[in-house]
C-alpha cells in the first residue's frame, strides 16, 4: 500500500510505511485536555516527532467532552474533582462518519481533525459520539476519559477500535495499525472480518504495552464483551481462534499480544518484565523494547539549551533562577507561600498511583518536618499530580499532603496538574524526585524532560532510569532495597536511603560545592539528549516495528 495519508508534507522515504496510531489519550497542548498521564504524554511527543521527521503517520483518538477531569479545590484547599465541558474551535470537521453497534444499538461516530499545523503534530482524527443523531446514552460514550462504568469503558474501546478502523478504511486503509495500549483492540476484529486471515491480521498490527500493573492490564468476562459487541461482526468462535480465549475471563493485554505481529515494552527493563509476565503464554508475538522519550523541542527551555551548548554557566544559573521564580508565582497564587529561588527545591509531580509512592518522603513525618524547617541549608518541597478521580485512597493521600502542608512555609501542594503546570515544575525544580516501587514503573518520562531543564534526577533505578543513570555523575540513585523484604520493610529501607542522600549528598553539593552541583546538572542535561528525545523513539518505531 504505502501511499501517503492526507498530509501537509511529502513523507521522508525511510518513513513511507502508512501507519495509523491508535491511542485513548494524547497530551498535545494545554489547550486540548484529552489526556490523563504518561500514556498521553508519550503519545503527544510521538505525534510531534512524527510531524518533525515527516513520517507517513496519523493519530486516531477520542474527543473527550469533559476531558479526564479538572482538578480544583474545596474551600479548605483539599482537592475537588470537577467535570467541565470543553470546546475546541481549532478542530475541523473531517467529513468522516461511521457507525458501530454497542450492546445491540447503533452508535454514530463523527471524526474531527486536529490539523498538523495547529500544534506541530501528525494529523490526529478525534472521534466523538456526542452528536444529535445519537440518543443520550450513546452520546455519553465519549464524555469522560476512563469512565468507571464497565459498559461505558468497553463502549469507548469499541468506538476507538472498530469505529477508528472503519474511518481509517475510508481514508484508504493502513499498512500498520499501532495499538498504543490495548484500548483499541477491537480494530483487530474489524481487520479479521475484512481479511478473513489471522496471519494477515498479525502482519498489520503492532502493540505497545505500557504497564506491569494489574490495573493497566484490563480483564473482563468474555460473555459480557460479546454481548456489548466488542468483537464486531465476528462470531465467538472466530474471535477465540484469533485471541486464544474461548471462555471465562478475557485478558485484553494477552489478546493484543496474540493478534499483533510484534510488540514492545517501553524501556529495556520493562521489556524484560513484560517477557517474564507474558512469555510463557502460548501464541504471543515477540516482545522487544523501545524506550519512551519526550519531545525536546516542546519540553526544553530554549535558553537553557543554548546556555548548555555555549558552556555559559552564568547564563544557565541565571535562567534556572528565573524559571524557579515563574514556578513560585504559581505556588504563591495557589497557596499564599513565598518560595525563595535561592533555596534548594525538590519536586515530586506525576500521576498519583499507589506504586509511585507520593508520600515516601513523609514516611517519618517528624524527620521530614525537621528537614524543611532547618535554616542553615533550607529545603523547599512541591507536590503535584492527579489521582484517578474515583480512587478515594489516592485522593485521600493527596489531601493528607495538603493538610500537612498547612504547617510550614516551605511545603506546597499544587492542583491543576496539566501540561502547563508540568512544564513549569520541570523547569523550576532543582531536584526531580522519583520514588516508585521497583519493577512497577514501566518507563516514566517526567524525569527526562526535567533533566532537559537542569533538574537533577533523584530516583529509584526503575523504568527508563537504568539506561540513563550514572550515579553521582548525571543523577543521584536511591539504592534498591532488598527484594526479599516485604513491602513495608522495602519502603522503610528506601526512605532511609532517600533521606541519607538528601542530607549527605544533595544539600552539601547544592550549598557548599556549587561547582560540583552545576557539573551534575550539566551532565544530566547533556546525557538525556538525544537518547531520550522522541525523535529517536519515532525513528525506532519505524525501523523496529513498522517497516517489518
Amino acid at each position: 500500500m504505502s501511499r501517503s495519508w492526507p498530509l501537509p508534507w511529502k513523507p521522508d522515504p525511510q518513513y513511507n510505511t502508512r501507519v495509523a496510531y491508535f491511542s485513548m489519550e494524547y497530551a498535545i497542548d494545554q489547550a486540548l485536555k484529552i489526556y490523563s498521564g504518561g500514556l498521553g504524554f508519550l503519545a503527544g511527543s510521538h505525534m510531534r516527532s512524527a510531524h518533525d521527521l515527516r513520517q507517513n503517520l496519523i493519530g486516531i483518538g477520542i474527543l473527550w467532552k469533559y476531558g479526564y477531569y479538572d482538578q480544583v479545590r474545596h474551600d479548605d484547599q483539599r482537592m475537588r474533582v470537577q467535570f467541565q465541558k470543553k470546546y475546541y474551535p481549532f478542530l475541523v470537521d473531517s467529513g468522516l462518519r461511521t457507525e458501530v453497534t454497542v450492546n445491540g444499538h447503533p452508535v454514530h461516530i463523527k471524526a474531527l481533525l486536529l490539523p498538523a499545523g495547529v500544534f506541530g503534530t501528525a494529523p490526529i482524527y478525534l472521534l466523538t459520539t456526542d452528536i444529535p443523531k445519537n440518543d443520550y446514552l450513546a452520546q455519553t460514550i465519549t464524555h469522560r476519559l476512563y469512565d468507571t462504568e464497565p459498559s461505558t469503558r468497553i463502549a469507548q474501546s469499541i468506538v476507538l477500535g472498530l469505529g477508528g478502523a472503519r474511518l481509517v478504511q475510508q481514508l484508504g486503509g493502513a499498512d500498520i495499525y499501532h495499538l498504543n495500549e490495548a484500548h483499541a483492540l477491537p480494530l483487530a476484529f474489524e481487520l479479521m472480518d475484512r481479511l478473513q486471515d489471522s496471519q494477515a491480521v498479525r502482519r498489520h498490527i503492532v502493540f505497545t504495552t505500557h504497564t506491569p500493573e494489574k490495573a493497566g492490564n484490563e480483564e473482563n468476562p468474555l460473555a459480557f464483551l460479546h454481548d456489548m459487541g466488542y468483537f464486531g461482526k465476528l462470531s465467538l468462535d472466530t474471535a477465540a481462534e484469533l485471541t486464544g480465549m474461548r471462555s471465562g475471563t478475557f485478558s485484553h493485554t494477552l489478546a493484543a499480544l496474540r493478534v499483533a505481529g510484534r510488540a514492545n515494552g517501553v524501556s529495556r527493563l520493562h521489556g524484560q518484565v513484560a517477557n517474564a509476565m507474558w512469555g510463557e503464554q502460548p501464541g504471543i508475538c515477540p516482545i522487544t523494547s523501545i524506550t519512551n522519550a519526550q519531545n525536546a523541542r516542546f519540553w526544553q527551555d530554549p535558553i537553557m539549551r543554548q546556555a548548555l551548548q555555549e558552556d555559559d554557566d552564568a547564563r544557565l544559573v541565571s535562567r534556572k533562577r528565573e524559571m524557579k521564580r515563574q514556578l513560585f508565582q504559581v505556588v504563591a497564587d495557589q497557596t499564599g507561600k513565598l518560595f525563595d529561588p535561592e533555596v534548594l527545591t525538590i519536586v515530586w509531580a506525576r500521576r498519583f498511583a499507589a506504586y509511585k509512592r507520593a508520600d515516601l518522603l513523609l514516611h517519618d513525618l517528624y524527620r521530614f518536618c525537621r528537614l524543611i524547617e532547618q535554616y542553615e541549608q533550607p529545603v523547599q518541597v512541591i507536590w503535584a499530580g492527579k489521582p484517578f478521580p474515583f480512587d478515594q485512597t489516592a485522593i485521600d493521600m493527596f489531601n493528607q499532603l495538603v493538610l500537612h502542608s498547612y504547617k510550614t512555609a516551605r511545603f506546597a501542594v499544587l492542583t491543576g496538574y496539566e501540561m502547563q503546570l508540568s512544564r513549569l515544575l520541570k523547569q523550576g525544580a532543582d531536584v526531580w524526585l522519583n520514588t516508585p516501587q521497583r519493577l512497577h514503573e514501566a518507563s516514566g518520562t517526567s524525569g527526562m524532560s526535567a533533566a532537559m531543564n537542569g533538574a537533577v534526577n533523584l530516583s529509584i533505578s526503575d523504568g527508563w532510569v537504568p539506561e540513563f543513570a550514572r550515579d553521582g555523575y548525571n543523577c543521584l540513585l536511591i539504592p534498591p532495597a532488598d527484594e526479599q523484604l516485604d513491602a513495608a520493610a522495602q519502603t522503610a529501607a528506601d526512605y532511609r536511603n532517600l533521606m541519607q542522600i538528601i542530607q549527605q549528598q544533595v544539600l552539601p553539593l547544592y550549598y557548599l560545592q556549587h561547582d560540583r552541583w552545576l557539573r551534575l546538572v550539566k551532565h544530566g542535561m547533556g546525557d538525556v539528549l538525544p537518547r531520550f528525545d522522541s525523535d529517536r523513539l519515532a525513528d525506532e518505531y519505524y525501523q523496529l516495528m513498522y517497516n517489518g
